[in-house]
């Protein structure tokens, strides 16, 4: 068996107002917390022995999995008292590892849907003898990430920051986030300060001569950094185009969950997920969405491509389209929002006040 770190202390900035009140990782997607999704999927691989790397909100994720037994896990938990970077992290957990030093230890980060082969990733980085191995994945548009280029044996020749003209995208494979570290390797990562892995770590072992590995998996993939990714991300999941053996009920259309209303003239589509105790009401159209726990969807309301939060209220016949409304808000009657807009945790926004506002708070 191979164990793991997995990476969840992000503050999650960019996903808020969604992570105000839950760190990023347990934000639900297809009806569960995100993380049961990459559990459930380290579980099948293989893996048994999984510590997370906690900071933000740390005290979430115990009470809600316990020691992982329900999941056929062994879960530990350590919480960075200062934020330590990636690389940091990694190091940080390291005490708590039962591998020996030239055993492969899986790291992955807490806010990539993936269809990886996991146990492939492990299997090359046996057969190959790398310190690191990692996973790479290839994106039509490469410059919005730091580029991987490897040779003909897949062994990785170079990390270069993101790209600024084209001469310079020498490649489109980027670093997928997800790795297999040889025990040993992480032992010699700085255990006193912040550290990144990636702008540190990785171009370090490189310059020393280290045999760093690229594994190029091109399956699905998608960083759900942003609420507009992670409502996609929870779509997929629900449609069965992103594999997650913890999806809590049939692929297709929509997945209702257990306790939550839906009135029979309403219209569920595009992998909309609708949480316990929430409603959607006589008319109203949820595409594409997440609608979170005890969450209130009014007649006639349209929802699209959209997360509204746990026990917010949409109002009759109001537009959402590309929009996530926070925790506890209240949209009245007859708005329209739509192209990104946020609207903060508790906030309320008056019948008919709000048109393609890009922002309210």
């Amino acid at each position: 068996m191979t164990e793991a770190i997995l990476l969840v202390g992000g503050k999650g900035t960019r996903l808020r107002p969604l992570t105000v009140n839950t760190p990023k990782p347990m934000v639900p997607a297809a009806g569960v917390p995100f993380l049961t999704h990459q559990l459930a999927r380290a579980r099948a691989a293989g893996i048994d022995h999984i510590v997370l790397a906690t900071s933000y909100l740390a005290e979430v994720f115990e009470p809600h999995f316990g020691d992982g037994s329900a999941l056929g896990l062994h879960l530990e938990y350590v919480t960075e008292e200062e934020p330590l970077g990636t690389g940091g992290a990694i190091r940080n957990v390291a005490p708590r590892l039962r591998s020996a030093p030239g055993d492969p230890v899986l790291v992955f980060n807490g806010d990539i849907l993936t269809g990886l082969d996991i146990a492939g990733l492990v299997r090359t980085h046996r057969t190959c003898g790398a310190d690191v191995t990692l996973h790479l994945t290839r994106v039509p548009d490469p410059r919005a990430f730091g580029l991987v280029p490897t040779d003909d044996t897949g062994r990785v020749t170079a990390f270069l920051e993101k790209p600024q003209t084209p001469e310079e995208i020498v490649t489109d494979q980027i670093n997928a986030g997800a790795y297999v570290f040889t025990r040993s390797v992480i032992d010699t990562i700085p255990g006193d300060r912040p550290v990144s892995v990636e702008r540190e770590t990785f171009p370090g072992l490189l310059a020393e001569g280290a045999h760093l590995q690229g594994l190029v998996d091109s399956t699905y993939w998608l960083d759900l950094g942003t609420p507009q990714a992670f409502v996609r991300g929870s779509a997929d999941l629900v449609l069965g185009r992103a594999p997650s053996p913890a999806v809590p009920g049939r692929r297709g259309e929509w997945l209702v969950m257990d306790g939550a209303r839906v009135a029979p003239d309403a219209k569920l589509a595009g992998g909309t997920a609708v949480g316990p105790g929430a409603e959607v009401r006589a008319g109203a159209l949820v595409e594409g969405s997440t609608v979170l726990r005890d969450a209130v969807v009014e007649p006639g309301a349209v929802v699209r491509n959209s997360l509204v939060g746990a026990g917010a209220r949409i109002g009759a016949r109001t537009v959402l389209d590309g929009a996530v409304i926070g925790d506890g808000a209240v949209i009245g009657a007859d708005n329209e929002l739509r192209e990104g807009i946020r609207v903060w945790c508790g906030a309320r926004v008056a019948d008919g006040s709000v048109r393609f506002s890009a922002d309210c708070s």
